[in-house]
């Protein structure tokens, strides 16, 4: 039976900032792309996938849709940063996105255009002014648009926490804000408000000139308000269900997709709650502290596949934030409008859970946590996935390491098994098996040296039924896992 878990794409492909959007009978994803153990976010071209809305257990690569070559302001500009897609009144497919150096993006919105969902797409201008002159108010970045019945809306911005920090006007804060934003003193200073914040404009047909003036959707600075520590920070995206409009962004944590709702396209939002975190933070009262995977930026958004919503995002992998994986899992949108806040899973568009029988690659892993876990680039020992040529595994798992994986459906099993190596500390202790951290393990699996991967299996007695299976060391020294095993 064939089966789809997170991410869902090879498990060697890197396509972050994911916008899921349903084009006649199939979804495409259209997100940054991301180099395997890149030096910096958004090294590659734009590639796209796509499935049928009724399989999402088929995911089939469409190719490389557009290059960053092909925009005037390259090289001098390189790294596409995360696009969306949307369709014209004309029938054709517009692809927004801002390409950026190393420290920060171009002051401009790009436009490309293409006939198909999958492209090619051609480079067609910048998002201007009614004169002419490019789009450059309040900050260009990661934009979000939406076809309201041929209204064509387009939401961008960012906010960094500049204006709360005492040094707000010094000459060497002021500095940055010019070196990031691009913008001049007078620019940042005289713009009522600031520069920063979400942001929305409307589109002429032909999808470049905007009609009026961008304005705020809420203010940059809410701190005392129900946003409160979920504050907008980027990744702007922008869904309408029934006559409300939601308004999904990262929030200033860094970690977590929020949500906002109005009855309007371009202001009253109201927060709405957290949809997804790549630490599962805040799901079911989780404190930060405790995450249960290494957390980074998260950049995503909720789309109706064949009657049902899901919620894309992205998690981290290796040591730094450029080489992030896309994930997605099933949501629930309950009469009153909202939308709890889901787990991250395995098992994530498989529609119920994975078969327990056969092997899985320990890249799946929904959780993976010594207890002591980094936000960010981190330098210290921690367990992390990573790769090695043609192996992908999770690697510096020491003493009081979890790796957990959920859901798997245990119908008769017999036995779980573990392909590891020695870390960079020969080992020496015990992989307990649990499918409840607080109940009594189900295996034991010893633990000694060994140089190349290798099974090692355990005989388990478990009830039929669906359970998270849970992998815990106890002992001295470091092992990788390369994948599980049910038998």
């Amino acid at each position: 039976m064939k089966q789809v878990f997170n991410p869902y794409t090879p498990i060697n492909e890197y396509v972050p900032d994911a916008e899921p959007h349903v084009f006649g009978d199939r979804v495409y994803i259209y997100g940054s792309h991301d180099k395997e153990g890149g030096e910096f976010f958004c090294m590659l071209d734009y590639v796209t996938y796509s499935a049928p809305v009724d399989n999402l257990k088929d995911w089939r690569y469409e190719g490389v849709i557009y290059k960053a070559s092909q925009d005037p302001l390259y090289p001098k500009f390189r790294y596409m940063y995360a696009p969306d897609v949307v369709k014209g009144n004309d029938g054709k497919y517009y692809l927004y996105y801002s390409l950026a150096d190393t420290h920060a993006c171009s002051d401009i919105m790009s436009v490309a255009v293409a006939d198909s969902p999958v492209g090619p797409f051609e480079y067609l201008g910048v998002v201007k002014n009614p004169d002419g002159t490019p789009l450059q108010d309040y900050i260009i970045f990661d934009p979000g648009l939406i076809n309201d019945d041929g209204r064509i809306y387009l939401y961008y911005g960012v906010w960094y926490d500049w204006d709360e920090r005492p040094d707000y006007t010094s000459e060497q804060s002021m500095k940055k804000q010019m070196e990031m934003y691009r913008k001049t003193r007078e620019e940042i200073e005289n713009t009522p408000g600031g520069v920063q914040g979400p942001v929305c404009v409307e589109l002429e047909d032909d999808m470049m000139t905007i009609k009026s003036k961008p304005k705020r959707i809420f203010p940059a600075v809410y701190t005392d308000t129900p946003f409160g520590k979920h504050q907008f920070f980027e990744a702007s995206s922008i869904r309408k269900i029934g006559k409300k409009y939601y308004f999904i962004y990262s929030a200033f944590t860094n970690q977590e997709l929020a949500y906002a709702v109005s009855d309007y396209p371009d202001r009253d939002f109201e927060y709405g709650g957290v949809l997804v975190s790549n630490g599962d933070i805040y799901y079911k009262g989780r404190l930060p502290k405790d995450r249960l995977a290494r957390t980074g930026n998260t950049h995503g958004s909720i789309e109706n596949i064949n009657g049902e919503w899901y919620v894309f995002y992205h998690r981290q992998t290796r040591r730094d934030e450029f080489s992030r994986q896309a994930c997605a899992e099933k949501i629930e949108i309950l009469e009153d409008g909202s939308i709890p806040q889901v787990e991250m899973t395995s098992c994530g568009l498989n529609g119920g859970p994975l078969l327990a029988e056969g092997e899985y690659s320990a890249f799946i892993s929904c959780n993976l946590t010594d207890g002591n876990l980094p936000h960010g680039k981190f330098e210290y020992e921690c367990p992390h996935l990573t790769s090695q040529g043609k192996d992908y595994f999770a690697t510096e798992i020491h003493n009081g390491t979890m790796m957990g994986f959920k859901y798997f459906s245990f119908n008769n099993l017999k036995s779980i098994g573990i392909n590891y190596r020695s870390g960079k500390r020969k080992p020496n202790g015990k992989i307990y098996i649990k499918t409840d951290l607080n109940g009594a393990p189900i295996g034991k699996i010893d633990i000694n040296g060994c140089d190349s991967f290798m099974w090692a299996d355990t005989p388990v007695t478990a009830e039929n039924g669906t359970y998270p299976v849970y992998f815990i060391y106890e002992g001295d020294g470091i092992i990788d896992i390369r994948d599980i095993r049910f038998n």
